[in-house]
Formats: C-alpha cells, structure tokens, sequence
C-alpha cells in the first residue's frame, strides 16, 4: 500500500471531514472511496470511447444507460 501526501485548502480539509464524519469512516477510508468512483467514472469514458471509436453505436449507448441506472439509484 502506498502512502499519498495531498495538499487541500483548510475548508475542503474541514468539509471532508465532516463528510467522513457523517458517513461514520476515516478521511483515509474517504478518499479511497472517493477515488475508486473516479477511476471507475474514468474506466467507462475510456471503454466508452473505444466502443464508439469502433463504430459500434449500439454497445455505447447500452453502457450509458447502465451508467443511468447506476447513478439513478
């Protein structure tokens, strides 16, 4: 496991803790969570791209809708 320094603005600072303090887990456990939905956000634009790069419209647009339906809930 690696070890991240980040550097925030004292009121993001105290606005993610009382984030993570209402959802009862670390800052630590936070920005994990917070950076797993940036990735996955980031792995679908990726797959999205190659998927229309391909020309193949109709796969694209099933993935947005799963996409829909995840946010949606």
């Amino acid at each position: 496991m690696s070890t991240l320094t980040i550097r925030l603005p004292d009121d993001k600072h105290s606005r993610l803790k009382a984030l993570a303090t209402h959802k009862k887990v670390s800052i630590n456990k936070l920005i994990e969570e917070l950076s797993t939905q940036a990735i996955a956000e980031f792995d679908s634009e990726v797959r999205f791209r190659a998927l229309a790069a391909s020309g193949n419209a109709q796969q694209g647009l099933d993935i947005l809708n799963k996409l829909d339906a995840h946010f949606d809930n």
